[in-house]
């Protein structure tokens, strides 16, 4: 009698939980199941990279030009395309592109360049349709990196973010993978930030709570489900 009245307990506890958390379980499965219908690699957009082919770093004449005062973190050399160059992360976060054939420092990328250098390192990239600057406390929402970039915009609906500073494609931004974006906000229950971030404790917190009654809830059914076939066996006697 003890043991029945508990599974009615059971039973009891596993409706309500049902009832408060079948629509989170039901978005965690849905918005689980887009976001695994593509390959990540095509939603990041790599296929739509031309590969680069590695080149040594040779023609370095001089250093960059810089004095300490001016607070440089790290120097990463490279070649661009057959130009040796340096790209020098500040104290402050941004960073300098540097001719290591004159030490000088190199412009901005501008408008025309940030075109050319979609259309050689893009597929479909001379198709563009337009192009944007964004200083780098106005990044859009699609590409969320503090960093001065212009977007060039594809015919198909692709956003090419070029990082203005040291002259690279920064991100691939495709419409599949905005939906991806959006479903993976949805997931982790902050269309916000969309950052998985222990730092904000709301969002955290609510889906931490909402996943562990989800495993309760889980418990509750397996334990009735045991229960219920124990039942149906002993029935026809």
């Amino acid at each position: 009698m003890a043991q029945q009245k508990f599974m009615r307990l059971f039973a009891k506890w596993h409706i309500w939980l049902g009832w408060l958390v079948g629509f989170p379980v039901l978005m965690w499965t849905v918005t689980g199941l887009v976001m695994v219908i593509t390959p990540i690699e095509e939603v990041r957009g790599s296929h739509l990279r031309v590969p680069q082919a590695s080149e040594p770093l040779t023609g370095m004449a001089e250093y960059p030009r810089v004095g300490p005062e001016e607070g440089v973190m790290s120097i990463t050399q490279r070649m661009a395309h057959g130009e040796p160059i340096a790209i020098l992360t500040m104290n402050d976060g941004s960073q300098r592109r540097y001719s290591l054939e004159t030490g000088e420092e190199m412009e901005p990328v501008e408008r025309e360049q940030a075109l050319a250098i979609v259309a050689r390192d893009i597929v479909g990239g001379e198709d563009a349709v337009g192009a944007e600057f964004f200083a780098a406390d106005e990044a859009p929402f699609d590409f969320r990196r503090p960093i001065p970039s212009w977007q060039v915009a594809l015919e198909d609906g692709t956003h090419i973010y070029v990082n203005a500073q040291t002259a690279e494609v920064a991100a691939v931004r495709t419409r599949w993978w905005r939906v991806f974006d959006f479903m993976w906000g949805l997931h982790i229950m902050d269309l916000q930030t969309r950052e998985l971030d222990q730092q904000s404790p709301f969002n955290y917190f609510m889906l931490v709570s909402f996943a562990v009654l989800g495993v309760l809830g889980s418990l509750l059914g397996c334990v009735l489900m045991f229960r219920r076939r124990k039942a149906r066996v002993k029935a026809p006697s």
